[in-house]
């Protein structure tokens, strides 16, 4: 399964209707799941980032399918990154000749 880390950030509709932050949060994680996939991490944080959270999801198509599902609700937009661990990274730089 491979980790990405999302960074959000609220869009005027989002901000108006910040109360409802933690239940779009629950939906999101339900999303996911349908996906194959499951939440690490959910942070809303300070700075250049209104959230910022970690899933794990079975590949780059679930990942986009995500984004755009997400981005639909018009709530946030958001910049997904794809991440790799320290085993990940090592096969990887195994390859670099």
């Amino acid at each position: 399964m491979a980790k990405y880390v999302v960074l959000v950030n609220w869009t005027d509709k989002g901000i108006a209707e910040a109360k409802g932050t933690t239940e779009r949060a629950q939906r999101v994680q339900q999303m996911i799941e349908k996906l194959g996939g499951s939440q690490d991490l959910m942070l809303w944080t300070l700075g250049r980032y209104d959230i910022v959270a970690v899933f794990d999801l079975p590949s780059d198509e679930a990942a986009a399918t995500l984004g755009v599902q997400i981005g639909a609700l018009g709530t946030v937009r958001t910049e997904t990154l794809r991440g790799f661990t320290a085993d990940e990274v090592g096969q990887i730089m195994g390859q670099v000749s």
